[in-house]
């Protein structure tokens, strides 16, 4: 590999480039899907559509605080660096080994697995249930490697490959793709309410659209339990919990600051077009899928694939087909995203001497190419583990801190570097990032108070980074003297 470390990275992406990394990195399969968990949880039309909506306006509020960062340190590393700026070393350290060890690798790994297993519908040995290898134990399977995880490992690597080879290609992939789904998606949900929705389905899904309640299958009986009181509050925070995280990784394009042209501007509208498009998407989709489905039907979809169910409803038979290849699309172009975005984090830990020293280094093409395969090496294992959701739930309530500690970050600054120059000021400060704050830590408490089984063990992934920080401060000692 040819290594040059005076190289420095390129700014050759633009404001549309630069938008279709915010915009692709959130739309992954959480869009196709997560509506039946809401709809179970919250019960109501109106509270289904309000779960989306609060996701929307929560992430457009971040996204245009996280502008007033990114123009005062447009610099690879985003988040990483504006904690770093924010308070120290050591909290950044926690941040990029969470974003490291699972967070930006299992969902690399999860998105890449939601790839294959859709593009088994077009070609089913590809499928799950393909079994290539098997190891057993007392003739039970104790490791299997299926046809869908090979196929998951192989995008990875592809992808990987491409973004080793400059900035330029990523890019262009990364556009196509996501111009695509955009595409795609507006033509489902305007295909949906032309041929798929019905004025009776609508009304009975609107009857009385903010009756709290969730929905439970029970041997072939739907058994309604009214909500009230924490417990209602707790159906919020899980169904928040799905509709915030299909609109996360809009911050990953903070990660690749230094390769953007003009970042102190283009990053802040990049980050408010990307989100706003998104959130327009999201809920529009899910008022097409109540026009489309009853209630009932959009709760208990097969395998909650809520937007194979909708498809079926619009196109007949070839339903499932056109999802899954909208999936296909939505997931590769995601990946791309995610894969050219996480290696910068560890770039400039490197740098700080806080991660392999290889991945601060970069290549001719002037992209850090070691740190693309470090990650492509762990998010190949995750998607091997077969717990790679697993993973990424255990990590939601830490990843509500980070951002919250990056939004507070602002306020630190304000007062810790008042002569900083800000050429874009966080818009509604100080009142629009403070509710992000008190929104994202009700949140975070109601996932402890009724998920804790998730968030407790989330929390000890991130305290795991406290040793291992010691340790690589330990170790960049010794490399200095």
């Amino acid at each position: 590999m040819d290594i040059n470390q005076n190289n420095s990275f390129k700014p050759t992406l633009g404001l549309l480039d630069a938008t279709m990394i915010v915009a692709g990195s959130m739309i992954g399969s959480g869009i196709f899907i997560v509506t039946a968990e809401i709809a179970r949880s919250v019960g109501g039309a109106g509270w289904v559509t309000a779960m989306w909506v609060l996701a929307g306006v929560v992430t457009l509020i971040a996204a245009l605080s996280y502008g007033e960062l990114s123009g005062m340190f447009p610099k690879a590393g985003g988040q990483y660096v504006y904690l770093r700026e924010a308070y120290n070393p050591f909290i950044a350290f926690l941040f990029g080994w969470t974003q490291f060890g699972v967070i930006q690798t299992g969902t690399i790994a999860a998105v890449a697995v939601a790839f294959a297993k859709f593009t088994a519908y077009l070609i089913p040995g590809f499928s799950e249930k393909n079994i290539l290898l098997s190891f057993n134990a007392e003739l039970k399977p104790v490791f299997q490697v299926s046809a869908a995880q090979v196929v998951a490992i192989v995008s990875i690597i592809l992808l990987t490959y491409i973004n080793t080879r400059g900035v330029k290609h990523g890019k262009v992939i990364q556009t196509v793709f996501t111009m695509a789904k955009l595409l795609s998606l507006f033509g489902l949900i305007i295909f949906g309410f032309l041929l798929g929705a019905k004025a009776e389905i609508w009304n009975a899904n609107w009857q009385d659209p903010w009756n709290h309640f969730s929905l439970e299958a029970v041997n072939g009986d739907t058994i309604v339990k009214s909500l009230s009181g924490l417990a209602f509050f707790g159906a919020v925070a899980v169904s928040m919990k799905g509709s915030l995280f299909s609109s996360d990784a809009w911050n990953n394009v903070t990660f690749i600051a230094a390769e953007i042209k003009n970042p102190a501007r283009n990053i802040g509208r990049s980050l408010f077009l990307g989100t706003l498009i998104v959130t327009i998407i999201y809920v529009s989709c899910n008022l097409m899928y109540l026009a489309v489905l009853p209630l009932h039907d959009i709760a208990f979809a097969a395998n909650d694939r809520v937007g194979v169910a909708a498809a079926e409803k619009i196109f007949g038979g070839i339903g499932s087909g056109i999802i899954a290849v909208m999936i296909m699309i939505s997931t590769f172009g995601c990946n791309n995203g995610l894969i050219l975005s996480g290696a910068r984090i560890y770039y400039t830990m490197a740098q700080d001497g806080l991660f392999f020293r290889k991945a601060g280094e970069l290549n001719k093409h002037a992209v850090p190419a070691r740190g693309l395969w470090i990650q492509c090496f762990w998010a190949s294992l995750l998607c091997l583990t077969g717990r790679y959701n697993d993973l990424l739930a255990l990590v939601i309530f830490g990843v509500l801190i980070f951002y919250v500690l990056t939004i507070l970050g602002i306020f630190v600054l304000r007062r810790k570097r008042p002569d900083l120059e800000r050429p874009y000021k966080a818009i509604g400060y100080p009142v629009l990032p403070m509710i992000y704050v008190l929104v994202a830590l009700s949140l975070a408490t109601l996932l402890l108070i009724f998920e804790s089984n998730y968030t407790l063990p989330g929390l000890g992934i991130i305290l795991l980074g406290i040793p291992l920080y010691f340790l690589a401060m330990r170790s960049k000692g010794k490399a200095l003297s």
